[in-house]
């Protein structure tokens, strides 16, 4: 096996020229490309020696840049194998065993506070829970392991034994449970400092051919590892990665796996430190016979690695691994030894023990440098905590680190609760912005940390998708099945003729627009729709970065509210006095408010106003607070369906393509994520909106995609109450501001996206939605003309599209509303949220 691996042809020689330009480069600090660090690469001699100059030139840079100039960093940790069992077969693991191996699947709880409480006596202030894929997967006697104690996966126990060890004994999880999706960083990132994995290597063919180091391995396939990386950096989770160096890739391919990483530290600005680590043959593994890397193969991939990182990623490599050659470690680039723990072994590499601290403090001194200890995340993300860590993790964080965010060497380590801080629960800040925006308007256009929140520009416009030619020649054929299949329209076999439609202009277009309008008649009737009802945006404090939300902002920026309980339920109540049916409440995803907050704020309103309809929380809310309160999405939707919550807005939607969504924000929730949601809460009787944000960086087929996938969800569930148009609104868009989006849909898009969605969706949603605020009086009244039924609610405050630069209001009287039913020649009536008849008068 081994050799089918290794057999593998070696890059060309780069020519002396090649490798001389390469390195002319490296030292002037220009941006080096794949084929450049590849040749790189290849330096030996004084060649190496000019290339190890240049990656300490810019070690020194970033560690002037981050204020510890002069200074190599560690971690002094502990080991935690919580488990041993993995579903892969790599091929040179020796950590990996199979269940008549051990003594216990996985350790004890107790087994591993014991081991915790002894690195913190030992003055150790990290926890490195190291442990296979998924093992349930593969090992029945895993899987009745955790059913025995009460616990439905791996990663359960894992956030469970993070939680003990942060309030039993202080120190900080660090995570490296393997592959993770979105929805999992979310669950785990509450309970943990940081988190890592290795990419290792994105040479798919060591993974898809036999004889590679990975085959058989499913967690190994380069791209879900790539896309682990992604999520991470979607969901804020200050990440180490790395490359393993030797298992059989070639030059060029290892620069590829270099900057790949190079390129998400840029876009997502979370990944900490990057680990070179050279592979080392173990007995009793498929590779035993594979030689180990030369150590100056490993030094120089170091240098190439630091000069591709970008600032603010730190360098690091095993000194483990190295024998007595640290010195070559120091002078090819690195500033970070990485975990090394006094307690516990390598359990990775048992047969490498760690150097003694003060051996390996000797060692760097020697070579200019000071050893100091840092915390399991890196200084910039503790100094950074608002933006990166979890709430509940600060205290903890807060208690061993020095106010530069290195570890404090003179703190006791020992155990605090695991809970929400004091405070969340008072209103805060520009309370009023609700009344406020309409007159005063927003202090800023864009928030503080506007260059940085949002990850690289650069990169995002090079992630646009591109958008299809418009299309004549099936513009008949999609206007018959208008007119005689409506519903067909969204059929794989008929994408030409919807497309041609969603691109129509022109004739085209009316004719689309007067069968859509046909066909709203027949549906629901000449009556134009309301609702009489009140928005209430409960905070805007938000971390997450959608780049085309305006809305967000830091707690400490000038427009930034939250609102406690009392003051929602007294919103609700003067918009009862006022004739209002409903509240619809959103907000940021506020780190600070309390998990009891949404069922507590749904509790207070029907308590002060029993009758009243709460339309409330977006999807990326409640899989945010479920994730929080460590509970499903269904049993976080019951609990606040028994409060009273009435129905959710399906919005969070955008456009339900991740290509799409990746570049719109860094940190929603992905489109499948979305479509549990919503099908789980109609699933429980909770009915929802639909909704698409068009107009940005989309382009028709997206739109008829994202229809696709709402009509999915209809014919399994049948909960949508509305379809509801939204135009992007871009005036203060962030996404718009760094000239990645375009300014909004023209009027045709418009009227071309209500008419489509009124056919397309013909027997799955019988209403369909303009909104007043993003169209306008008069774009509203075209959109009526053309099938649209309703015009959303009376609002009485409007936050989140005032802030994006809407230049139509945030209130609306009945007698408005019914005015602008009248520019579209058609009488008005009011409904309820569920779209049934208003008969009585409130009160």
């Amino acid at each position: 096996m081994a050799q089918s691996v290794f057999l593998t042809p070696p890059d060309p020689q780069p020519s002396p020229s090649a490798l001389s330009r390469a390195l002319r480069r490296a030292a002037d600090g220009v941006a080096l490309d794949v084929t450049e660090a590849a040749v790189l690469l290849h330096a030996r001699g004084e060649q190496l020696e000019e290339l190890f100059a240049a990656a300490s030139k810019v070690r020194d840079a970033h560690l002037a840049d981050h204020g510890r100039s002069g200074v190599i960093s560690y971690s002094r940790s502990v080991f935690i194998p919580l488990t041993r069992l993995c579903r892969d077969r790599c091929h040179y693991c020796t950590f990996v065993t199979v269940p008549g191996k051990l003594h216990s699947m996985y350790l004890e709880r107790d087994e591993v506070l014991e081991i915790a409480r002894a690195g913190a006596a030992a003055g150790c202030k990290e926890a490195l829970f190291t442990l296979g894929d998924r093992p349930e997967d593969r090992w029945p006697q895993a899987k009745q392991w955790l059913e025995e104690r009460g616990y439905d996966s791996t990663l359960d126990y894992v956030r469970a034994s993070a939680i003990a060890v942060l309030e039993e004994t202080g120190l900080l999880p660090h995570l490296n449970p393997g592959v993770l999706s979105w929805a999992d960083f979310q669950r785990l990132k509450p309970v943990a400092a940081s988190m890592g994995m290795m990419l290792e290597t994105t040479a798919e063919r060591l993974w898809s051919e036999k004889g590679g180091p990975h085959y058989g391995s499913p967690d190994k396939e380069p791209a879900v590892r790539l896309r682990v990386l992604d999520d991470a950096g979607r969901s804020g989770v200050p990440f180490t990665t790395g490359i393993l160096v030797g298992i059989g890739e070639n030059k060029t391919e290892r620069a590829e796996a270099l900057h790949a990483i190079r390129q998400r530290a840029r876009q997502y600005r979370n990944i900490q430190e990057i680990i070179v680590q050279n592979f080392r043959a173990k007995p009793d593994t498929a590779m035993r016979s594979a030689p180990d890397l030369d150590l100056t193969e490993l030094a120089a991939t170091v240098a190439v690695a630091r000069l591709l990182m970008p600032p603010g990623v730190s360098v690091q490599a095993p000194p483990n691994l190295v024998g007595d050659e640290l010195a070559l470690l120091m002078r090819a680039g690195i500033d970070d030894w990485g975990g090394v723990s006094p307690v516990t072994p390598d359990h990775v590499n048992p047969e490498r023990p760690w150097p003694r601290i003060d051996v390996l403090a000797d060692a760097t001194r020697e070579a200019g440098f000071e050893l100091k200890e840092r915390l399991a995340v890196y200084p910039k993300y503790v100094r950074e905590a608002e933006k990166w860590l979890d709430v509940r993790v600060h205290p903890h964080v807060d208690a061993l680190a020095l106010p530069d965010g290195m570890a404090n060497p003179e703190a006791e380590v020992v155990g605090h609760t695991w809970q929400e801080p004091d405070g969340g629960l008072e209103t805060i800040g520009r309370a009023d912005l609700n009344s406020s925006i309409d007159t005063e308007g927003r202090t800023s256009d864009r928030r503080g940390d506007f260059d940085s929140v949002y990850g690289d520009w650069d990169i995002l416009k090079t992630q646009v998708p591109t958008a299809p030619e418009r299309l004549s020649t099936d513009v008949r054929e999609g206007l018959r099945l208008a007119a005689d299949y409506p519903g067909a329209l969204l059929e794989p076999r008929h994408t030409d003729a919807a497309m041609a439609l969603l691109t129509a202009d022109g004739e085209a277009l009316e004719t689309m627009a007067r069968l859509a309008d046909d066909l709203r008649a027949d549906v629901v009737g000449d009556d134009i729709t309301y609702v009489v009802n009140r928005n209430i945006n409960f905070s805007n404090v938000c971390y997450v970065g959608c780049r085309f939300c305006a809305f967000a902002q830091r707690e400490r920026d000038a427009d930034a509210f939250r609102l406690s309980v009392d003051e929602v339920a007294a919103r609700a109540v003067e918009a009862w006095n006022a004739g209002a049916t409903e509240v619809c409440m959103q907000g940021g995803i506020d780190p600070k408010l309390p998990m009891t907050y949404y069922a507590d704020i749904v509790r207070a309103i029907k308590a002060a106003v029993p009758e009243m309809h709460v339309h409330a929380f977006s999807p990326m809310e409640i899989v945010s607070a479920a994730s929080k309160a460590g509970v499903s999405v269904e049993e976080w939707l019951t609990e606040l369906r028994d409060a009273g919550l009435g129905s959710i807005p399906g919005t969070a939607a955008e456009i339900l393509d991740d290509d799409v969504r990746w570049v719109l924000t860094k940190g929603k929730l992905p489109a499948q994520t979305w479509v549990d949601v919503v099908s789980t809460a109609h699933r429980l009787g909770i009915q929802s909106s639909s909704t698409m944000m068009y107009g940005h960086v989309d382009h028709p087929g997206h739109w008829l995609g994202h229809l696709r996938v709402l009509a999915g969800i209809a014919d399994d569930t049948g909960g949508f109450t509305e379809f509801v148009g939204l135009p992007f609104v871009h005036h203060n868009a962030p996404i718009y501001l760094a000239g990645v989006a375009r300014p909004g849909p023209t009027m045709r898009d418009n009227r071309a996206v209500h008419a489509f969605a009124r056919l397309a969706l013909h027997g799955r949603i019988d209403n369909v939605q303009c909104s007043w605020v993003k169209l306008g009086d008069e774009g509203t009244a075209q959109v009526l003309r053309g099938g649209a039924n309703d015009i959303g609610g009376t609002l009485m405050e409007e936050t989140i599209s005032r802030m994006a630069g809407s230049e139509h209001g945030s209130s609306r009287t009945k007698a408005e509303l019914e005015h602008l039913a009248a520019l579209a020649g058609r009488p008005a009536r009011q409904r309820t949220t569920t779209y049934g008849r208003r008969l009585l008068a409130v009160g």
